[in-house]
């Protein structure tokens, strides 16, 4: 009892920018650390002789069924996250617990199908990922690097559970051990795997789900630990109530991956069409660049949801408030920084992941470098308005405003991506796919502009 009420003075009394800070260090470190063995496949599979960039382009097609496969461990984490820690704020452990435990068994199900399903329809599901102007060689490794990442999905998926968990009860420091000792497993056996055993795309693959089995059973020991709450078969309770509740807290997660999805797969078949293996690759890149710096913001971000939903569901809505100014401010200026470095060294960059090779096809190489220039330098310049975007929807989505989240989660990954790629690459080519995310962003930020006016004025 001392504990709780222990847990309950820290999270509502600590000055707010003093207790972001300290729950937002664990995650951003964890954030950038699975950006990093994020980018980690694409980093070594480009130092394959030969055919670095067929098999960057083809772990970039991949992209969209891991995305799928991370929006269903988000839908049942942030659902099951959301609501235990608006439970323990108002005093009510047991429906926590027992969401804790539902929420993670229906991930590790969830997976069990995907992982099954997947394999079995695997051809199919690389005829929907891959353009009619992919090479055989490509088709082939994106085929093989998709097989064995289906593998993993029920450890992807429980993993997602068990850390989102955790950062909502206030336990991030334990959420950043598991996601760390992951990545270090991932960054540790990539090279090896690729390059020195030779296994190509299959050793990335290898590697990407040894890390995440790793991430999955530290985790799991780490909710065992402290205040935690245990998960326990005893306390699964599958039944109309923790399913909508995990909907309502999850959906805008869903949404944003599962749109992230499409719209990767509808942004590599337009790079395919009109640029080949070449541009697939260089879009890859900037991709997987600006998910790590964007990982950044959404580590800062997610010190600041279990901030929001505790003090939300124990009426502090004045901390809510102070919370989202605070994190919006310095998240701006953070993603201002970067962006203007990204926008300098934007050549630089894209070469680091495409070095010179003896054998490479110098003209492809170049062709990389320009298509990945242009579409990293166009998303730099937009990218500070992503801080009042993503702590809208984490806002949203943590006081339990479902619609509003699912709408702001899905706007820059598809209600504006999805018609920005079908419609610019016939107007202006292979510009028009270099530009279509900023596009996206900005029409993001008009719509949630008026809902984070709308809620904060409400907070009191």
């Amino acid at each position: 009892m001392v504990a709780a009420k222990d847990r309950f003075t820290y999270m509502t009394e600590t000055p707010v920018p003093k207790l972001i800070k300290q729950l937002a260090i664990p995650t951003i470190i964890s954030m950038l650390v699975t950006g990093i063995y994020n980018t980690a496949d694409t980093f070594f599979v480009g130092r394959i002789p030969d055919i670095s960039i067929q098999a960057t382009a083809a772990v970039g097609t991949v992209f969209p069924v891991m995305a799928v496969i991370q929006a269903f461990g988000f839908l049942f984490g942030h659902g099951s996250g959301n609501f235990l820690s608006r439970m323990l704020g108002a005093g009510k452990k047991e429906e926590a617990s027992e969401m804790a435990s539902t929420g993670f068994v229906l991930a590790i199900s969830m997976g069990l199908l995907a992982s099954i399903f997947g394999n079995i329809f695997i051809d199919n599901l690389v005829d929907v990922l891959v353009s009619e102007d992919i090479s055989a060689s490509t088709i082939e490794m994106t085929k093989s690097y998709a097989g064995i990442i289906l593998l993993g999905a029920p450890f992807m998926m429980g993993q997602f559970v068990v850390n989102n968990q955790l950062r909502f009860q206030g336990s991030a420091m334990y959420a950043m051990v598991g996601l760390v000792s992951g990545a270090i497993i991932n960054i540790i056996l990539d090279p090896l795997l690729i390059l020195v055993f030779g296994l190509g795309v299959k050793g990335a693959a290898i590697a990407t789900i040894g890390g995440q089995i790793t991430s999955f059973f530290i985790l799991l020991i780490g909710s065992r630990r402290g205040e935690n709450i245990r998960l326990s078969i005893k306390k699964i309770r599958i039944n109309g109530y923790y399913i909508v509740q995990i909907i309502n807290g999850g959906i805008p997660s869903l949404f944003r991956q599962g749109l992230a999805a499409v719209a990767t797969t509808l942004l590599n078949r337009s790079a395919g069409d009109l640029g080949g293996d070449a541009a697939i690759s260089g879009m890859s890149i900037t991709t997987r660049v600006m998910m790590l710096l964007i990982s950044a913001l959404i580590g800062w971000g997610q010190g600041y949801q279990p901030v929001c939903s505790f003090n939300y569901g124990a009426g502090k809505k004045a901390r809510v408030k102070e919370g989202f100014v605070f994190c919006v401010k310095w998240g701006t200026i953070f993603l201002a920084i970067v962006g203007a470095v990204c926008f300098i060294l934007a050549p630089n960059v894209i070469e680091f992941f495409i070095p010179e090779s003896e054998n490479a096809d110098i003209n492809m190489r170049l062709q990389v470098i320009e298509v990945g220039k242009t579409a990293l330098r166009c998303q730099s310049v937009i990218l500070p308005i992503n801080a009042f975007i993503v702590m809208t929807n984490m806002m949203l989505q943590s006081i339990g405003k479902g619609v509003k989240a699912s709408i702001t989660a899905s706007a820059r990954n598809g209600l504006f991506f999805i018609p920005a790629i079908l419609i610019l690459p016939k107007l202006f080519g292979l510009t028009g796919v270099e530009i279509t995310q900023s596009v996206s962003d900005i029409f993001t930020l008009g719509i949630s502009i008026p809902f984070a006016i709308v809620e904060l004025r409400k907070l009191k």
